[in-house]
């Protein structure tokens, strides 16, 4: 069977499901910001399922049944303060970005509203900030995924063509970002999405996780 290889001279990264874990950070703020609101938290899946939707630009109202202008920025808030400390690395994600850093350029590209200083200080505890050229944050730009606008700023900034380049992420976000931009797509099923939530979205390449990808790039 003829394995589907790509070329790359950027490959631009999301951080949350593809690179770090981040299920107990969820978990933990959705139960931090339940609790400011007065209710019971969530069984896990219903935590989990907050962040999907937020990513998506669909409603939680339902999850909630509260007023999510209050509930939405003590979970984030929670969410952000506890990555440092709920976050992990992936198993075997340093090796993967050590191979593929001799391959090509790499950069991070998160949603996560913080400093790119606090967000590299983080990948530095976990030993991977050495591999990334260029970190965005949702800080940097004006419109998030699945806008291009933070790929564009990458491709500047490692000095490449878009053609060139390959968007990796576990959401739905990051396959859309990466078709508008023009670069080629790879889905990871390490997140939150499922494979065929992805596969709907028509990615270059479904792979279970990061560290299968330094087979399938040139």
């Amino acid at each position: 069977m003829s394995v589907t290889k790509l070329e790359a001279k950027g490959i631009f990264f999301d951080l949350d499901g593809t690179i770090v874990d981040s299920r107990e950070a969820y978990y933990e703020a959705a139960r931090t910001a339940f609790q400011a609101i007065g209710q019971k938290p969530p069984e896990k899946e219903a935590a989990l399922e907050i962040p999907r939707r937020l990513e998506r630009k669909q409603p939680i109202s339902d999850i909630i049944k509260a007023d999510t202008h209050k509930f939405l920025p003590v979970y984030l808030e929670a969410y952000y303060s506890i990555t440092t400390e709920k976050t992990k690395p992936l198993p075997n994600v340093s090796t993967a970005l050590e191979t593929l850093s001799a391959k090509a350029k790499l950069a991070l590209i998160t949603m996560r509203s913080v400093p790119k200083e606090s967000l590299i200080k983080e990948l530095e505890g976990f030993s991977i900030a050495k591999y990334f050229t260029y970190v965005v944050t949702a800080l940097d730009t004006h419109k998030p995924k699945p806008s291009p606008e933070a790929l564009i700023k990458c491709v500047k900034a490692l000095d490449v063509q878009i053609c060139d380049c390959i968007i990796v992420g576990d959401s739905v976000s990051d396959v859309r970002a990466g078709k508008a931009a023009g670069a080629k797509t790879v889905a990871v099923l390490s997140g939150l999405f499922s494979r065929q939530e992805l596969a709907e979205e028509n990615p270059d390449l479904i792979i279970k996780d990061v560290t299968a990808l330094p087979n399938f790039i040139e």
